[in-house]
């Protein structure tokens, strides 16, 4: 294992990761000159439309220097907050990682935490400004806020550019140097550490691994320790990046085996995978192996519904979502059924973009339509009885009159922003319900807040979204979970044409109820199709309704094809007219599509 070198690129959103990946493997020739392009660990369509990594991505390099060969394995991570789960996996099979900055903006609140999560994984770190070549470059600055944040001298932060190439060569050579070789033994019985996976429709659920001792070989059997599952390996290989066959995987590598187990349910991400002849079955006593420390299985935050728009998919929508879930450790879901809907899932995300991602990954892998709630976070309940009840959609509400108390989540929320938007980012915590903590100030020209506030506040109104408007996306956020408090919470309907809709319906704080219907009933007056009828859009609490647009008619000109003759005939035309939209408006049911949901994701 002396020349392996297993590593990662940890950073805020857009500092230059993948780009910087591009440039190792151009380097290392991974990926010839002909088939190389911009982002090319980028996999997934909708990462290249967003411009984001989504999917944490590993690939094998070979690099020769001071003529012995390395074998460097690469985890390109996402930078977005709704996707750091996605950076812990990756740091569980690495023993190092390069902590990346943005010449031009500096560190950011992911910066920091990604730091602490490298940090608790006792990780060797690099630490390297990128983007020196920009004109806006402030490298100076950005050298002496890393250098104080590691307390290390300045002399020791790596100056790249990702873009131009330049010091990419010396930084990998760095890598090489400083990153530690693998621990583990080739004399101890196979273990690996399962840090992701897929599904595979003939080879069944690939997982993609870290070997820790030992080795195995195609044809063995292998056993789950935590899932008590067994299978047999039916290939396996590395990524280069894309997954190329090996003859077999040996301690310290990064790799995948196909395990032949076609049950999403048996794999699990963090699990650890051992010999099946070590395994309590095969031995009859239990196994000696000791289990891998893995991550810490994220909480999702945000709970919403999701229903096929035809029923006749629910059995697409459900195998869609456990073939998802095995690349996605933070998406959670339980069966749930409305009579309205029919039979649907309740699924938990990590945030909004995170919730959205995964909607639009059913519908494109999937080919599904679907009917979406209104996203909400959990919320506690205390019932007369003194009855605890754990609140994760709004049609799970009880009746007022049974309610002795309601709790919500409350979170400490850390802006980091440049000082000439202090101004414009402290008037928007005070939009917000919030309690100032503190202010400290990095470096001259860089401070961070810390506020408390309502997880509600961080979710529902997507105040990332908005904290990038105010500071003109300079600013960054991060945040963490504190304890329940007793709020005064309320549940809003929404009813279309009389009828109420339950997936549209939220919880709101007593405070801000009548400001949450106006702009709910707002929003959707822009965006639901006209009908042939007029359209009543109304918000009630308690029955009592609190706001209302209209959506008018659709009017057609019936008495057009009408030259001259008698009026008679033309109010004729018009009475029918106006009898056929009355029975319309009494027995129609208005469709909300998709993209309606999608836009309130976005209020």
């Amino acid at each position: 294992m002396d020349n392996i070198r297993n590593f990662c690129i940890v950073a805020h959103i857009d500092h230059g990761k993948s780009t910087l990946a591009d440039r190792f493997l151009e380097l290392t020739k991974t990926v010839s000159i002909e088939k190389m392009r911009p982002q090319f660990l980028d996999m997934m369509d909708l990462e290249r439309e967003k411009g984001i990594t989504i999917k944490m991505q590993p690939v094998r390099m070979e690099y020769i220097l001071n003529n012995k060969l390395y074998i460097l394995n690469l985890i390109d991570t996402p930078g977005h907050v709704d996707f750091s789960y996605e950076v812990s996996r990756s740091l569980a099979a690495v023993e190092g990682a390069i902590l990346l900055v943005d010449a031009t903006k500096g560190i950011q609140a992911q910066t920091i935490a990604n730091l602490e999560l490298a940090q608790k994984q006792n990780l060797v770190i690099i630490p390297t400004i990128n983007k020196i070549d920009s004109a806006q470059a402030r490298i100076e600055s950005a050298r002496t806020e890393l250098a104080d944040l590691l307390k290390i001298p300045e002399n020791d932060i790596f100056l790249i550019s990702g873009k131009m190439g330049t010091n990419i060569e010396e930084l990998l050579k760095v890598v090489i140097e400083k990153v530690p070789k693998p621990s583990g033994s080739f004399d101890k019985p196979f273990r690996a550490l399962i840090f992701d996976s897929k599904y595979d429709p003939f080879k069944g659920i690939i997982a993609y691994v870290r070997v820790v001792d030992g080795e195995i070989g195609a044809g063995e059997k292998i056993y789950l320790i935590q899932t008590k599952s067994s299978g047999e390996v039916k290939d396996l290989g590395y990524f280069r990046p894309q997954m190329e066959k090996a003859g077999q995987l040996k301690e310290g590598e990064i790799g995948w085996l196909a395990t032949g187990i076609k049950e999403p349910g048996k794999v699990m991400i963090g699990d650890t995978i051992i010999n099946y002849q070590f395994s309590p079955q095969k031995s009859g006593i239990q196994t000696k192996l000791e289990v891998l420390p893995g991550y810490q299985a994220p909480k999702p935050m945000v709970f919403l519904s999701i229903y096929p728009e035809n029923p006749n998919d629910f059995d697409v929508l459900k195998d869609g979502l456990e073939k998802l879930r095995l690349t996605d450790a933070a998406l959670s879901f339980k069966l749930e059924h409305k009579e309205a809907l029919g039979r649907g899932f309740q699924c938990g995300f990590l945030g909004l973009l995170h919730a959205e991602i995964i909607t639009e990954r059913l519908r494109r892998e999937f080919n599904l339509d679907l009917v979406l709630s209104t996203p909400s976070v959990v919320y506690k309940v205390i019932t007369e009885d003194d009855k605890e009840i754990f609140i994760y959609t709004p049609s799970e509400w009880p009746d007022p009159s049974k309610i002795k108390e309601s709790q919500e989540l409350w979170a400490r929320l850390k802006v980091l922003a440049e000082i000439k938007y202090l101004g414009n980012v402290q008037e928007l915590l005070k939009n917000i319900e919030s309690v100032y903590i503190e202010r400290e100030h990095l470096g001259i020209e860089k401070f961070e807040l810390v506020y408390e506030v309502p997880l509600r506040e961080i979710i529902n109104k997507n105040f990332y979204d908005q904290l990038k408007s105010v500071s003109q996306g300079f600013a960054s956020m991060n945040y963490e979970i504190l304890d329940w408090r007793k709020s005064r919470l309320q549940k809003l309907d929404i009813l279309i044409a009389g009828q109420k809709e339950e997936a549209l319906s939220r919880i709101v704080s007593e405070k801000e109820a009548q400001k949450a219907a106006r702009r709910t009933v707002e929003k959707l007056k822009e965006n639901l199709p006209s009908q042939l009828y007029a359209v009543a859009i109304q918000a009630a609490v308690g029955g009592t309704i609190i706001a209302r647009e209209t959506i008018s008619a659709k009017r057609k000109d019936v008495i057009a094809p009408l030259y001259g003759g008698d009026y008679s005939r033309k109010r004729k035309l018009l009475e029918r007219q106006k009898k056929g939209k009355k029975e319309l408006k009494e027995k129609g049911r208005v469709r909300i599509p998709p993209k309606v949901f999608l836009e309130l994701f976005r209020d």
